[in-house]
């Protein structure tokens, strides 16, 4: 094979070999860590709360400060893996990792442990992008959206492990300091995550849209079992990230970005403050903090049970029923989970208040994980062209991280100022925009190309580029007529006037 449509085309039809897996594996392994150290701050905020004695604005700033981060390492970051290359990113996102989650374990104050979680968070933001687009690139076309889901879905691995650790080390170590070890020990698997990516390959599409066709064919020979030779390779023409905003891509913008943005105001709003939310409604006839903070624990550890649940379901679902009707459908059934939630708090059995409780947050957690959760990750990675997949993922992500800190920052004070219950009717009708929104604008891309996608794209945007050049002419030819109309009438008075 000598094209690079032939190659692309190969990689598209390849059965999974061993470099599909490790591509995925450590792809997904990033995406672990995300969720273990974006949620384990759950399970310390209890324990920081009491040794602290923070405020709710402290306590919010804690939670919000690795997704404020986050939206600076997915917009930077996503914007480098398209100019430097995936793996150069897959490696310099892990020492984000390694360095700061061992800081955030050593923080002395309120304000230094903020500072060393908000650039853990550039760290986590910088993955987003790149792991996506690593694996859509990578993957054949028949199994890119199972293989995205499934590998996103290790961020719901992620959180239950950090919830599960956080209970085994607080039974371990019944102390209020034990939030150090819980927030430090994601430093081990990050430093055995990072030696393992430097055996990772490049992106072969990455490599062919920046003309390096003999990388690129060695690559997708060894993934794909056969040999492969590019000859003609056209070198992608420089993009900009103001191009996002462009009339060819504005319409994917705006899905992908608000859809992530109100996704992530519920999803970590509601996540971050499950073992709060869980204290004040479900455990609130416990004794002192520390009964409260460990049965509360151990409540969301089994809440996030349904989180791995759903993530299953979308990964038979996601590419049977397509992305749109997913993410639609789960948005919808989040706003559902939510307002069973709030609706406990009016029950006066504590009985049937804690399993009213429990059942609006499984349902929360199940349509969370089945739709919007995976979904919005999935379709910025399948929408943007090479050239800005990176770039158009990253500000999706930077914006859903946005959403997060809206909802990690403001749960609490509006939990303060307004009570509960109000608090999350209110995210419920966010997650009832974001249904509203992916049912208008929502673009189905399962079962197709990525090359296909881009060329029907580019006929698409040369179609609409001809039709406003004939739109033009039209117009030019139109005050063509009018000045050849209003010569005609002067010529006609002159006339006129001659005669008289």
């Amino acid at each position: 094979m000598n094209s690079v449509a032939s190659a692309t085309q190969a990689m598209d039809n390849a059965s999974l070999s061993r470099t599909h897996w490790k591509v995925w594996f450590l792809s997904a392994m990033g995406i672990f860590l995300d969720g273990f150290d974006l949620f384990i701050i759950a399970v310390a905020l209890p324990l920081l709360a009491e040794q602290f004695a923070t405020s709710p604005a402290e306590l919010g700033l804690i939670g919000a400060s690795a997704p404020i981060g986050c939206i600076f390492g997915s917009t930077i970051f996503g914007r480098f893996t398209d100019k430097l290359g995936r793996k150069t990113i897959l490696l310099i996102d892990l020492l984000f990792f390694v360095v700061f989650a061992g800081m955030s374990a050593l923080a002395w104050s309120v304000e230094s442990l903020i500072f060393f979680r908000f650039l853990l968070g550039i760290g986590i933001g910088a993955d987003y992008p790149v792991s996506s687009t690593y694996i859509t690139e990578n993957m054949p076309v028949r199994l890119r959206g199972r293989m995205l889901v499934s590998g996103f879905g290790f961020q719901a691995l992620g959180a239950l492990a950090g919830a599960v650790i956080g209970a085994i080390i607080l039974k371990l170590h019944p102390q209020v300091d034990a939030w150090r070890w819980i927030l430090g020990i994601a430093v081990f698997p990050a430093i055995i995550i990072l030696l393992f990516r430097l055996t990772l390959p490049e992106s072969p599409r990455w490599l062919i849209h920046k003309g390096r066709h003999e990388q690129a064919a060695e690559v997708a020979s060894k993934m794909t079992g056969k040999q492969i030779n590019i000859e003609a390779v056209a070198v992608a023409s420089k993009s900009s990230f103001l191009d996002l905003f462009s009339r060819r891509y504005i319409k994917r913008t705006v899905l992908t970005s608000m859809s992530w943005f109100l996704m992530d105001i519920a999803f970590y709003g509601v996540g971050f403050f499950t073992t709060i939310i869980l204290a004040a409604m479900a455990f609130n006839t416990e004794g002192d903090y520390l009964s409260r903070a460990i049965a509360s624990t151990h409540g969301a550890a089994v809440l996030d049970i349904f989180l791995v649940i759903g993530i299953i379901f979308a990964i038979f679902l996601v590419d049977k029923w397509g992305r749109v009707k997913l993410q639609a459908l789960g948005f919808f059934g989040m706003a559902i989970g939510l307002l069973i939630l709030a609706a406990s708090a009016l029950v006066v059995s504590h009985g049937n208040q804690l399993a009213l409780v429990f059942t609006g947050f499984i349902v929360f957690n199940i349509m969370a994980n089945m739709g919007p959760n995976p979904t919005t990750f999935l379709l910025p990675a399948e929408l943007f062209p090479t050239h800005l997949r990176a770039t158009g993922h990253g500000f999706a992500s930077a914006s859903g991280k946005v959403g997060a800190a809206v909802g990690i920052f403001f749960l609490p004070v509006l939990k303060a100022t307004i009570g509960l219950p109000a608090t999350l009717s209110i995210i419920a009708f966010a997650c009832l925009a974001g249904f509203v929104l992916t049912a208008a604008l929502g673009y189905e891309t399962k079962n197709k190309s990525l090359d296909e996608m881009e060329r029907i794209e580019t006929e698409m945007n040369a179609a609409e580029i001809s039709l406003l050049h004939v739109q033009d002419d039209i117009k030019r030819l139109s005050n063509d007529l009018k000045r050849a109309e209003g010569a005609l009438h002067t010529a006609l008075q002159e006339i006129k006037r001659l005669k008289t």
